[in-house]
């Protein structure tokens, strides 16, 4: 009997690197050889192929891949009809969500939305700048930017709409932002072919599961400790538990072993209180997923 197969779109470029990573801490192993858009993975139901994000909605759309890991933004921007199945927070350099704003230079006499009727606006988001100027009831010329857009104003461009987690490319080449067009996260999208599949569903939201486990992980540790039952209420206050902690009896009567999840971030914090309210042979450990 032929294995089932779920095709998976991995997106190229920018995000390649941290969502392969988050893929791998997710269980799936992926591999490049030669043939490096069609990375092998270690699951014989997922068939794997990097493509361009902004691609990836319409290629999910149209069934050519069942699911994908894309942006928001560019399931909005290619009017894709799919399913958002999962938000996944991985952006380049932060865990906050990216924005595209609409920027003029310093000097530019712009101030409002309105003040751009008429005007020449450069963006790769192209759909979205339309849609969002129309709401506010303005008509100007969006021209498709292929790169390089912070340059273009003020001699190609009277505006820009484009992408920013921070905001400081902008203000380095003297741009002030007026207002923000979309936020965008990245997204498991499926087909709503596969989406409708009892198979691929259930594939589909399994990888899901997975993912959302291993970004819960990240910055988390495990803590375990043996503590004194009457030391306990002391060494529990200290705790600050992602849930209640596990307290299970130990063959000593006397003594109770405590487990627990915390932020790395405060482990060199606390272990030190924990020592001093009577917790020993405390033990602190990696975690990869945390499934709710």
């Amino acid at each position: 009997m032929s294995v089932r197969v779920l095709r998976l779109a991995v997106p190229a470029g920018s995000l390649q690197e941290t969502a392969v990573d988050l893929l791998r801490k997710a269980g799936y192993n992926l591999t490049f050889g030669a043939r490096s858009y069609y990375p092998s993975v270690d699951d014989p139901e997922l068939e794997c192929i990097l493509v361009r994000a902004q691609e990836i909605p319409r290629y999910v759309q149209d069934e050519v891949m069942d699911a994908g890991l894309t942006g928001h933004d560019w399931v909005k921007e290619n009017r894709a009809d799919v399913v958002e199945v999962a938000e996944l927070v991985f952006a380049k350099g932060s865990r906050r969500p990216v924005r595209w704003v609409l920027a003029v230079p310093q000097d530019s006499p712009i101030e409002k939305v309105r003040d751009l009727q008429g005007k020449r606006i450069a963006t790769e988001l192209v759909n979205v700048t339309n849609d969002f100027l129309e709401q506010a009831g303005v008509q100007a010329h969006v021209e498709f930017s292929w790169g390089a857009t912070e340059a273009k104003p003020p001699a190609l461009a009277d505006a820009i709409v484009e992408l920013t987690e921070t905001g400081r490319s902008l203000a380095a080449n003297d741009l002030r932002i007026l207002e923000t067009v979309l936020q965008s996260t990245p997204r498991l999208i499926a087909s709503k072919q596969a989406w409708a599949d009892s198979w691929r569903r259930r594939k589909i939201e399994d990888v899901a599961l997975m993912l959302q486990g291993a970004m819960a992980a990240e910055g988390k540790v495990a803590l375990a400790m043996n503590v004194k039952i009457v030391d306990l209420d002391r060494v529990v206050a200290i705790l600050p538990a992602l849930e209640k902690p596990t307290v299970s009896s130990l063959s000593d009567k006397a003594w109770v072993a405590v487990n627990t999840i915390v932020d790395e971030s405060v482990v060199r914090e606390i272990v030190p209180k924990l020592k001093d309210a009577g917790a020993r042979g405390i033990v602190e450990s990696p975690i990869s997923k945390i499934i709710d």
